[in-house]
């Protein structure tokens, strides 16, 4: 893509971190993913191997993190799409549940935290999902009931990533069931708690290596100082933060894109049919050629999105527009490299069957399409 256009968004410091994440996925990540895909769960070793090199947390001040901003987020979620490896939880871990307690946290909870978040020897995950509520936060159930310096939580959470590995998790929680959005409330829960449990490991159709869970809250007594930021105001701190969220999903999306028309056009270049390259049939040449066009167009307003958020001005409506573009495109795109590559696009060899599996989830998390259009909608 370099060809058509030249990226301005990254400094020097960010291309060496890119270099180091390189390295780090070549030796540590991409020789182990298929086997991580077959147990469902990445090793908590690995984790501790990121935290050491300063993967994790990376956008957050020292001791809490690296040191870095967004910027050297973006890198390495570019480089899990890059390489493939959809287990890696890190993305959720340092540019979701960490910047939550950043952001809301007291400086005591931050110090007890954060520091081994960014070191790896605490890895995090948040509960908002619901059996019976998905998007709209409004419907949950679980309950966080006061009880003099405790809160006495009950519930139950589904699809939660991380959710095996987690040892500190962010739970979304009505703390004033009366008040609807308005009494909802983020606990910290640590593990170890008495009657917080973890279900079975989740089955889904792909990103397979990434552990997904039940969890579970049986009258776990949650300390008062566990509570992030002030009571019934979690509602708008969700609001406040899901921007970025759905900006590290549209960076890896079209990331993804790229990656995956490099391969197919390398693919048609070497693949014969009929005694020439496939790539060699004006319908080869013109759907590659298209979807070109569109990643390009796709990189420029996701790396706009990226300066906007480096100066902490990426609107809600503007970081919904990018998810909801590189999510759609990726699908589409996806679809069709994976019939370039004939009966090999079906197989795990060529790599392109297993990236539109893991893509389709991206019009889902993170704020369906429809919630995403919803947002949307209300700009104009």
């Amino acid at each position: 893509m370099q060809n058509i256009q030249n990226r301005t968004i990254f400094r020097d410091d960010h291309e060496h971190f890119r270099e180091q994440v390189q390295r780090f996925f070549k030796d540590e990540v991409s020789p182990f993913h298929p086997e991580w895909e077959r147990q469902g769960v990445i090793p908590k070793e690995v984790w501790r191997k990121a935290g050491a090199l300063g993967l994790l947390n990376t956008m957050l001040p020292d001791p809490y993190g690296a040191g870095g901003d967004f910027g050297h987020a973006a890198i390495l979620i570019e480089e899990v799409a890059r390489t493939g490896a959809s287990g890696l939880g890190f993305p959720l871990h340092s540019d979701i549940v960490a910047p939550y307690i950043y952001q809301y946290g007291t400086t005591e909870q931050k110090d007890r935290w954060l520091p081994k978040m960014a070191s790896g020897e605490l890895i995090g995950a948040i509960a908002m999902t619901e059996p019976e509520a998905g998007s709209d936060l409004k419907a949950i159930r679980t309950t966080a009931r006061r009880e003099g310096d405790f809160y006495v939580l009950n519930g139950q959470k589904t699809f939660i990533t991380n959710g095996i590995n987690s040892e500190i998790v962010i739970v979304v929680a009505k703390t004033s069931a009366d008040l609807g959005a308005k009494g909802i409330s983020l606990l910290v829960v640590e593990d170890g708690m008495e009657g917080f449990s973890k279900g079975r490991r989740l089955e889904k159709i792909g990103l397979l290596a990434q552990d997904t869970s039940e969890l579970f809250f049986d009258n776990v007594r949650v300390p008062v100082g566990n509570l992030l930021g002030e009571e019934n105001k979690g509602f708008s701190y969700l609001m406040h933060e899901l921007a970025q969220e759905r900006l590290v999903i549209a960076v890896r999306a079209a990331t993804s894109i790229e990656t995956f028309l490099q391969k197919t056009i390398d693919y048609t270049r070497d693949r014969k049919a009929f005694g020439q390259p496939v790539l060699g049939f004006q319908n080869t040449k013109f759907k590659l050629a298209e979807a070109k066009a569109q990643a390009v167009m796709l990189r420029v307003f996701v790396d706009k999105c990226i300066a906007l958020h480096l100066e902490k001005k990426l609107s809600p409506e503007l970081a919904a527009a990018a998810k909801l573009n590189a999510t759609t495109l990726q699908n589409r795109l996806l679809d069709e490299f994976l019939q370039l590559h004939g009966g090999y696009g079906y197989m795990t060899e060529y790599q392109i069957g297993r990236a539109w599996v893991d893509a389709r989830v991206g019009r889902i998390y993170g704020g369906s399409d429809e919630i995403m259009k919803e947002i949307i909608s209300r700009t104009l």
